[in-house]
């Protein structure tokens, strides 16, 4: 897996693109002397957690034959100060299903994704605390 990162401005603003020819942007916040054009490295860290089990949790479902007509997540990263940097601590995912969908086979599904599967959350979790809930028709699971 390779990507290439070109500059875009003097400041913070780059353009990213995969070996499969995908383009996206990064920058930084004005705080820090970007322009707020695009997402930041640590806010694509939460996005790929959320995209990556998006994919196991749904590719699971489907596998079941549970009819998924909606999905969504929030992710909330809590980050913390060491030596500098400002790894994340703590992750919280939060998956919203709607469909014809049993609640166990969903709880299992997030269980398999976060526990298992999820390469990205796997490659966080040494230093980061991930946790999880499925909502299943507006219910907790």
């Amino acid at each position: 897996m390779k990507i290439q990162l070109k500059r875009i401005d003097n400041d913070y603003h780059f353009e990213l693109k995969n070996e499969r020819g995908h383009v996206t942007h990064i920058d930084s916040k004005p705080a820090v002397g970007g322009h707020d054009l695009a997402p930041s490295p640590m806010e694509y860290v939460l996005m790929g957690v959320a995209g990556c089990s998006a994919i196991d949790i749904i590719s699971i479902l489907k596998k079941q034959r549970q009819e998924i007509t909606a999905y969504s997540a929030e992710v909330d990263g809590t980050r913390v100060e060491v030596d500098g940097a400002k790894p994340f601590k703590t992750i919280t995912v939060t998956v919203y299903l709607e469909g014809d969908i049993a609640s166990e086979k969903a709880k299992r599904a997030a269980e398999l994704s976060f526990e298992t599967y999820c390469s990205v959350s796997k490659t966080l979790e040494p230093t980061a605390s991930i946790s999880y809930k499925v909502i299943v028709n507006n219910k907790e699971v």
